[in-house]
């Protein structure tokens, strides 16, 4: 009898807990991650200088991530090809992290992804989120072979980096409730595995108690944001974590380009995807959880207009042609969507 059986792409190392970072020194120096030691470690603008102060990496070459532009990531991907590193490090928040897992895949080498804040599932993912010349794009990337959360350092940074994590964890339903749709309409096959980790990961996010100042709940948001890296790895896209609501976000980004936070984007757009389909329960449930940890729920909360959220709603499905969601099934004209829009205000609000 064949045995049937395939292989996950997941990482090596996870490690969560307070005070991990002072182990990466040794993870580095992993010989299943380098066998000789040559290994670089890039650092954000934020608390990846302090970081490598602390641990005193000497052995490391350091490189500066400046951008979270596919010229910057092309740019260390040579240089990381050129000195014949073994791995790299990428330590800081989702750009930095981005960044680095495209040079690393560029390169070739393995990348070790330290997170100093938990705003979106990059942290595990194997796509990178760059900026370019039309705005920002997606690329499908080699995932980290290592990922290390240090609550200590995410607590250093601002409560709003934690929180926006929750938004992005929890669009994963609402994903999957349009790769369903996609499959009921258009035939498109739903992996079943990628699935069930896409939705382990939101549900215990959604159900957990207490607040980003448990260091319980961080933990399970760091955990669900790694299994949402892997539904990820497995679907060998990003079906299991982003829908309609993710085509929300990028077309918001694209039209109003500012410093919007990827993780309260991704909340807004799974509640109102959820008011689209009509699951009450499902909108029900997206609500408290994102007013419970103090979460934008309506355009205003973004600092857009519903005028403003309709014309990102028209467009959001130029953002992933071939990709199926509840925006394509209803195919709404501005008319429709401004009045969709104005109901799932009024809903939310009153």
């Amino acid at each position: 009898m064949p045995l049937l059986a395939r292989m996950v792409a997941a990482p090596l190392f996870i490690d969560v807990r307070r005070g991990a970072i002072a182990g990466l020194g040794e993870l580095l120096a992993d010989r299943r991650i380098a066998t000789e030691g040559r290994v670089a470690v890039a650092v954000g603008p934020g608390q990846g200088d302090s970081i490598v102060a602390e641990l005193a990496l000497d052995s490391a070459e350091l490189f500066r991530v400046e951008d979270g532009s596919v010229d910057g990531a092309v740019r260390l991907g040579k240089r990381l090809r050129s000195g014949s590193y073994e791995a790299v490090a990428g330590i800081g928040g989702g750009r930095t992290i981005d960044v680095t897992k495209f040079a690393a895949h560029m390169a070739g080498i393995p990348m070790v992804s330290v997170a100093t804040n938990l705003s979106h599932d990059g942290i595990a993912s194997p796509v990178s989120s760059l900026e370019h010349e039309s705005g920002k794009g997606s690329y499908g990337v080699v995932p980290p072979v290592a990922v290390v959360v240090d609550l200590d350092r995410v607590r250093r940074g601002p409560d709003r980096m934690v929180r926006a994590g929750i938004g992005d964890v929890v669009s994963n339903l609402s994903a999957i409730a349009d790769w369903r749709l996609a499959e009921q309409e258009t035939g498109e096959r739903v992996d079943g595995l990628a699935v069930t980790l896409a939705r382990t990961a939101a549900e215990a996010v959604l159900h957990q108690p207490g607040t980003v100042a448990s260091d319980q709940f961080v933990t399970v948001l760091a955990e669900a944001l790694v299994l949402s890296g892997m539904a990820m790895s497995v679907s060998g896209d990003s079906r299991p974590c982003s829908g309609g609501d993710h085509e929300i976000l990028h077309a918001i980004n694209h039209l109003y380009p500012g410093d919007r936070n990827h993780g309260e984007l991704a909340g807004v757009g799974a509640l109102f995807c959820a008011h689209l389909r009509g699951d009450a329960r499902q909108a029900e449930l997206f609500s408290a959880c994102l007013a419970r940890h103090g979460l934008p729920r309506i355009p205003a909360e973004l600092g857009l207009s519903v005028a403003e959220f309709t014309k990102a709603v028209i467009h959001a499905p130029a953002m992933r042609p071939g990709r199926y969601t509840i925006l394509e099934h209803l195919g709404l004209s501005e008319a429709a969507a401004n009045e969709r829009v104005e109901e799932y205000v009024r809903a939310v609000t009153g």
